[in-house]
C-alpha cells in the first residue's frame, strides 16, 4: 500500500480541477497545468478532494499510484505557491545581471555566457550576485536552475561558481609545502 497514494489532495480556495479521461487540469490564481496518468490508476475528484486509486494489484500500478498523486500535488502547489530556485554566486568578479530576456553571466571565461530564460520561467537578479529562477512548473524551474549552474560548478578549494543557496560545497584541503 502506497503511504503516499493514500493521502487524498485538498484543492485550496481559488483553485479548480477537472479530470477528463486520464488528464487531470488543474487552474488556479497563477496559471493552469495539466497532467496525463497512466492507465494504472484512476483518478476522481469530489468537491475540493482529488483522490487517486490503482487499478489492480500489479507492482506497476502501486508504483504509478504514489507517482500520480505527487504529481497532481505539485500541479496545485504550482498553480497557487509556485516553485523557486535561489543560486549563490561565488568567486573575484563573478557576477550575474539581467538584458532583456537574457541573463548575462561574467564567470571569468573569456567571454560573457548570454542565457536565454525559456517561457514559462523567470529569472530575476536582485543582487549581481544572487540569482532567483521562479515559475508553475517546478520540473522547468529545476531544469533552468540546473542549467545555469553549469556554466561554472562550484570547486571544492575555494567555493568559486554558481551553488544553490542551500547547497553545502565539501572544502578540500590545498597542497602543502
Amino acid at each position: 500500500m502506497s503511504r503516499i497514494g493514500k493521502k487524498p489532495i485538498e484543492l485550496p480556495s481559488g483553485v479548480e480541477a477537472s479530470v477528463s479521461g486520464q488528464t487531470v487540469s488543474v487552474k488556479g490564481p497563477k496559471g493552469t497545468r495539466e497532467f496525463t496518468a497512466t492507465d494504472d490508476v484512476s483518478i476522481a475528484v469530489d468537491g475540493n478532494v482529488v483522490s487517486i486509486e490503482p487499478r489492480g494489484k500489479s507492482k506497476r500500478a502501486r508504483q504509478q499510484w504514489g507517482m500520480s498523486r505527487t504529481m497532481v500535488a505539485n500541479l496545485v502547489t504550482g498553480v497557487t505557491d509556485g516553485f523557486k530556485k535561489e543560486l549563490e554566486i561565488n568567486g573575484v568578479g563573478y557576477r550575474a545581471q539581467m538584458q532583456g530576456n537574457n541573463l548575462q553571466l561574467n564567470l571569468g571565461l573569456s567571454h560573457d555566457v548570454n542565457f536565454e530564460v525559456p517561457e514559462g520561467v523567470t529569472v530575476t537578479v536582485p543582487k549581481n550576485t544572487q540569482i532567483i529562477v521562479e515559475g508553475i512548473d517546478q520540473q522547468l524551474v529545476g531544469q533552468v536552475a540546473a542549467n545555469i549552474r553549469e556554466w561554472r560548478k562550484p570547486e571544492p578549494y575555494k567555493g568559486k561558481g554558481i551553488k544553490y543557496l542551500d547547497e553545502y560545497i565539501f572544502r578540500k584541503e590545498g597542497k602543502k609545502k
